[in-house]
């Protein structure tokens, strides 16, 4: 089976469950583990360790938004918390009230990257698992990641286009421009620095100019004399989480 049907078969069986109601097994409005908590999952009869970020007010009672976050190189491992002290992670430790969301954070293992089938494969299935303990809203479900998870960004987004309210690729590794069609009617607000030595700012560059040719609308942001590291300005950016949370998923030839 290939990625492509896994990611369909997972978003459009797990997640496309009503919204209105929460998980069968929630029962009545049980108390939930909240804060950053520990968890596993089995991908291709691999455990993996992740991390999930419940807000202290949840309430299994209404849907709520969801964020995959997908980090960079940097904190590829398989301890579970690593990647927990970079980007939104960072923001949500400072002043989390400005993202009132679940927000699942896999953990690449080393060596690895987000556009190999594996990883991208079991990200979804952290997204699953979530699903499974939590009332998700699937029509606010939201893509993110920067760096080495930004191209993950770009990979998951045109394979499971109609799942996505809206991304955010942060200084993103290069994307298929090619891809740009299946990209294009996904709300994304993108982030580069002028003078990123890590990852040229080309490799945004290329990708919006791709996705207006494919007839998209995507927001830019490009960071005069930023450098690589723009993640903390992007994510602390209370005008993103507003945009953010106001997109909804269109119903994208499903």
């Amino acid at each position: 089976m290939t990625f492509n049907s896994i990611g369909i078969m997972f978003l459009f069986g797990a997640l496309t469950a009503q919204t209105s109601t929460p998980p069968a097994d929630s029962g009545a409005a049980p108390v939930a583990d909240t804060g950053f908590l520990y968890k596993t999952v089995t991908s291709d009869e691999r455990e993996y360790a992740y991390c999930v970020y419940v807000p202290p007010e949840y309430d299994p009672v209404r849907p709520w938004p969801t964020i995959l976050f997908l980090h960079g190189s940097g904190e590829r491992g398989s301890d579970g918390f690593l990647h927990t002290d970079v980007g939104i992670a960072r923001t949500l430790r400072r002043n989390r009230k400005m993202i009132p969301a679940i927000v699942v954070m896999p953990q690449c293992v080393r060596g690895g990257t987000w556009t190999q089938p594996a990883m991208a494969t079991m990200a979804l299935r952290c997204l699953e698992d979530v699903s499974r303990h939590y009332h998700v809203d699937h029509d606010r479900l939201y893509l993110t990641g920067l760096s080495l998870g930004g191209g993950g960004v770009w990979y998951l987004a045109a394979r499971v286009p109609t799942a996505w309210a809206a991304i955010v690729p942060v200084c993103a590794i290069p994307g298929d421009a090619a891809a740009a069609g299946r990209i294009a009617p996904i709300p994304c607000w993108a982030f580069h620095g002028e003078k990123d030595d890590r990852v040229p700012v080309g490799a945004t560059r290329t990708m919006i100019d791709a996705l207006k040719s494919a007839g998209g609308k995507p927001r830019y942001t490009e960071y005069p004399g930023g450098n690589h590291f723009i993640w903390n300005r992007v994510y602390d950016d209370r005008q993103l989480w507003r945009w953010l949370f106001e997109q909804r998923r269109a119903k994208r030839g499903e």
